[in-house]
């Protein structure tokens, strides 16, 4: 699971028009609850992007292998409490319903917590799902390279750039 910073008003209009179509909720200004949602969006994106961070310079400061990465930012997360992968797929659609619960704009809730939960990781899942072909996708670009290599992780780093800028998903 990726977010994407370009995606977030993406998501945040498909749950509100998803949730009031499905009459689980009542709105009563869509842009402003649009914008509670993309607030909880970013703000994910803010704390992921410092957790990635906080994992790079460690692997820096104690020379350790670039392979090491994810369990280094796994531990950054843990210790920030800030929830990875599907993990923090269910943190942001939990934040969205609390947020939900506070807003002037979200009139009345008629679905019960878990089902607005489930059709918002849906939504975001859905949203977030493009990692993945983007990844097979670079993959295919470049298949010619043996895996693992320094040149490999160049490439791969250089032609995602790529894809993303091409697919306008860069951040």
């Amino acid at each position: 699971m990726k977010l994407y910073g370009s995606k977030i008003p993406y998501i945040a209009r498909d749950i509100i028009r998803t949730l009031t179509s499905n009459e689980q909720i009542e709105v009563s200004n869509r842009e402003e609850a649009e914008l509670d949602i993309q607030s909880v969006l970013k703000e994910y994106l803010r704390r992921d992007r410092e957790t990635t961070e906080e994992a790079k310079d460690l692997i820096e400061k104690r020379g350790l292998p670039h392979g090491q990465f994810a369990k280094i930012k796994r531990l950054v997360a843990d210790r920030k409490e800030h929830a990875l992968g599907d993990d923090g797929v269910v943190w942001m659609a939990t934040q969205i319903l609390e947020t939900f619960m506070q807003s002037r704009h979200i009139d009345e809730i008629f679905a019960e917590d878990g089902d607005l939960r489930r059709a918002m990781i849906e939504i975001i899942n859905r949203h977030t799902a493009i990692e993945d072909e983007l990844d097979e996708e670079v993959r295919k670009r470049i298949r010619n390279l043996q895996e693992g290599g320094s040149q490999w992780d160049a490439e791969y780093g250089r032609v995602m750039e790529q894809i993303k800028r091409k697919r306008g998903l860069s951040d």
